[in-house]
């Protein structure tokens, strides 16, 4: 994956890459230098990338209750 460098020296990183490492919006990143010489991007927390279900969770908003489902259930009103 390309990326351009702005005029101040940013880059935007593809979603894909965001998604796989867990970096969202605030996330530290670290730049380090592999054996080869290449420069690798890693979270510096060390989070481990969210799975899929983890990434939906608290999307939905609050549901009703347990006791508001058991009413439903039960036909209350």
């Amino acid at each position: 994956m390309a990326t351009t460098v702005t005029a101040k020296g940013q880059v935007t990183i593809p979603k894909a890459v965001r998604d796989y490492l867990g970096i969202a919006p605030g996330s530290v990143v670290d730049f380090k230098r592999a054996e080869n010489g290449s420069i690798v991007l890693v979270p510096a927390n060390d989070a481990k990338p969210l799975d899929r279900f983890e990434r939906l969770r608290g999307h939905a908003g609050p549901g009703p209750s347990t006791d508001e489902i058991m009413a439903l259930l039960r036909g209350e009103d």
